[in-house]
């Protein structure tokens, strides 16, 4: 049975990507801070879920959950970083505590555990790695400033490593999803009002379509994914034509 490690696996797209791979019969491997959330899921999902509460964003934590998890489970064949959280805010808005927690998840908490399990998968020559990441990553807008320099540290981090794992057995994966129909708008009061007037044509995607490309990219690993095709194309502009898209960023 093949085994996958979820960060963020209490809530949104973590738990339902969790739900589905079970379904396909992996062995899922639930990390997040919420022990409740997480019990109740392992609960769900029945034998195929370990429930291991850990917070990523602490490196001490993470690494003393990751010798568990090798000594007594076994090392997973897939990590997916879920993990993810952040207010959009402008600069003034923002204090320096909240930048560094907004860092946290999702740049240091992937950091943390994909540098406890790296070296194990390079000496076994596989493994796949998964970054889910937002569109911010890509394109700025308004009062959204340490929100999007999280998302831009972590696509960093994906293309740094990947470059580094070429060659390796190993996969560096990055996906962008547009939004989502996830509590974490419930959570943020007024974000839905700050989004861009271009986000409205994307199509909303729900958690469990999220899940499905998830556990394609499991099996069939692609460095780079962006859905939906309306939000692939919107980046492929924001490419082409940069100055033009800041503009209609701003309305």
């Amino acid at each position: 049975m093949k085994r996958v490690l979820v960060t963020g696996a209490s809530s949104g797209i973590g738990a339902a990507t969790a739900r589905a791979l079970s379904a396909k019969g992996y062995q899922v491997i639930l990390l997040a801070r919420s022990g409740d959330r997480l019990t109740a899921l392992a609960t769900e999902i029945g034998d195929r879920a370990v429930v291991m509460r850990c917070d990523a964003s602490d490196a001490a934590q993470v690494q003393q959950a990751a010798d568990q998890i090798k000594t007594e489970i076994g090392l997973p064949d897939a990590i997916i970083h879920c993990a993810g959280a952040g207010q959009w805010k402008t600069l003034p808005d923002t204090t320096p505590a909240e930048a560094v927690e907004m860092m946290n998840a999702p740049y240091f908490s992937a950091f943390n555990v994909t540098h406890a399990f790296l070296p194990d998968m390079l000496a076994r020559s596989s493994g796949v790695i998964i970054h889910v990441n937002s569109p911010a990553c890509m394109m700025a807008w308004r009062s959204a400033v340490g929100y999007t320099a999280a998302r831009a540290a972590l696509r960093g981090f994906h293309e740094a490593l990947h470059q580094d794992l070429a060659g390796t057995g190993v996969h560096s994966c990055h996906v962008i999803f547009g939004k989502v129909s996830s509590d974490y708008f419930d959570h943020n009061t007024g974000v839905e009002e700050k989004m861009p007037f271009l986000n409205f044509m994307v199509p909303t995607l729900s958690p469990e379509r999220c899940a499905t490309i998830l556990c394609r990219l499991v099996d069939r690993p692609r460095t780079n994914s962006i859905y939906p095709l309306m939000m692939r194309f919107f980046c492929w502009w924001g490419r082409l034509f940069p100055a033009m898209t800041r503009w209609l960023l701003r309305m």
